[in-house]
């Protein structure tokens, strides 16, 4: 698990690009809640909206999430804990008049700044 990138993933890199082109500003694996460990991907503190670029399998997606062969019941509890800790995080910050955004990793990053857009500019 040590090769697998905690930031500046190619999903990530790639709505990094699209949305630095597109002429937003943000800051990067960045706290919107300093007192809550939990890093969104990208930022937008003035606009008060965090994006998060998940994972396929490490968070579950319906349509692409596969089926570990080995030791599947832990990954099966650990994908289950990591959407749930996704939810808790969903939450903390809608509570806290954030606007949560969560993209999975296989949708272009032209449609993820697409829907960034409006968010960022309303706030």
């Amino acid at each position: 698990m040590q090769a697998n990138r905690g930031r500046d993933t190619k999903p990530e890199m790639a709505v990094r690009r699209a949305a630095h082109a597109a002429g937003l500003r943000f800051r990067v694996d960045y706290r919107p809640i300093q007192e809550l460990n939990r890093r969104a991907d990208l930022v937008f503190t003035r606009a008060k909206v965090a994006v998060f670029v998940d994972g396929c399998f490490w968070h579950g997606c319906p349509t692409h999430h596969t089926v570990a062969k080995s030791n599947a019941d832990f990954w099966a509890q650990k994908v289950t804990r990591n959407r749930e800790r996704d939810a808790e995080t969903d939450r903390l910050l809608r509570d806290a008049g954030w606007t949560v955004i969560r993209v999975w990793e296989h949708e272009p990053a032209d449609d993820v700044v697409a829907r960034i857009l409006p968010s960022v500019r309303r706030g």
